[in-house]
Formats: C-alpha cells, structure tokens, sequence
C-alpha cells in the first residue's frame, strides 16, 4: 500500500484572509498616516520628521516580514501577489511626492519612479489573466535600496550623510530603470506563452 503524496497548497487554494495579508493591509493603512506626520509644522519639525522615519521603517519592516510568512507557512495567495507590490508602490510613491514637496529630492527622481512603478502596476494587471508577475530578486534589491534611501531622507540629516542618502536614491533610479524593463519584457513573454 503506497502513503498518499502530501497535497501542494496553489495560491488559489490558501484564504486571502491570513496574517501575511493582514500585514499588507497594515502597511497600506501606514500610509495616509505617514503623510500626515511628514508634513505636520510643514516638514520643519525634528521630532515629527523622526516619527514620519519610524512610522515608514515599520511600513517597510512588514514588507520584509509578510513574504517571509507568506513562504514559510504556505501563505501565498494570489491577492498577497497582486495586493504586497502595489502596498510597496504606496508607501514609496508617498514618500517621494512628500519629499519632493518638501523639496528634500528633485522632481525628477519622483517621477521617473513613479512612472515605472505605476507601469508595472499596470502591466500585473494587463497580464493577469494569464498568470501573475512575482517579484524578481532585482525587483527585491530596487524595493531594498528604495526604502533605505527614501527612509534616510525622512530624517533630517546634516551634509555629508544627506549626500550619501542622495547617492544611494541615484543608485535605487538606476536599478528601478532596468528593472521596470525586465517586467516589460517578462510580461511580453507571459502573454505569448499564454497565447500559444
């Protein structure tokens, strides 16, 4: 008598509702509350700042840990696929149109972010019926740089580690710029092999 072969979990079959996508509805509600603490006293406030800082850091410390229990506990839903990435787009679009307005980072770096983040979000969507985009480990490093980047700019920084925070945002254009191109090209490829 063979042992019956333990049954795979697909997204399909795990409920949306579980502690992995709690945590990116968590982040998502982080967001509008972040803002607000950014531009209390108009962004001039050290300690406001300081609170924007931790407020965004626990925001992108649960972007780590709701993949992290998502995996480990066979949590991963396709609504978690879908819902983490444009939770990640929130939290960083916000912060880069605040600080622009605060007039901490150019324009420039803002919108050809948000360009191909919001292109990206698109492209899920133009291909989901054929299958879901998951995060590449460049998508990975891009969020990565991103967040500590932006999170550091939160902070009212004296010169040189101003300097070295911008350096590091030119370095999180770079890697988003190339990046949003491989999803372009990942999404050409999905559709054809769906097609086939």
């Amino acid at each position: 008598m063979t042992e019956p072969r333990p049954s795979v979990q697909t997204p399909s079959a795990v409920s949306a509702w579980n502690i992995a996508n709690g945590l990116t509805v968590f982040r998502i509600i982080l967001v509008p509350i972040f803002v607000v603490v950014l531009f209390i006293d108009d962004g001039n406030s050290t300690p406001w700042r300081i609170a924007a800082f931790v407020i965004f850091a626990v925001a992108a410390i649960t972007d780590q840990l709701d993949g992290r229990i998502a995996r480990s506990r066979g949590l991963v839903t396709d609504f978690g696929k879908l819902a983490d990435p444009i939770a990640d787009k929130l939290l960083i679009g916000a912060a880069l149109v605040g600080l622009s307005v605060l007039g901490v980072i150019p324009w420039w770096i803002t919108s050809v972010i948000l360009v191909r983040e919001i292109g990206v979000t698109l492209l899920r969507f133009w291909v989901v019926r054929h299958g879901v985009i998951a995060a590449s480990q460049g998508g990975k490093l891009k969020t990565l740089l991103q967040s500590i980047a932006i999170g550091l700019l939160v902070l009212p920084l004296p010169g040189p580690v101003f300097t070295g925070a911008m350096w590091l945002l030119y370095a999180a254009v770079v890697v988003t710029v190339v990046t949003g191109l491989d999803y372009v090209w990942r999404a050409l490829v999905l559709r054809r092999s769906a097609r086939a």
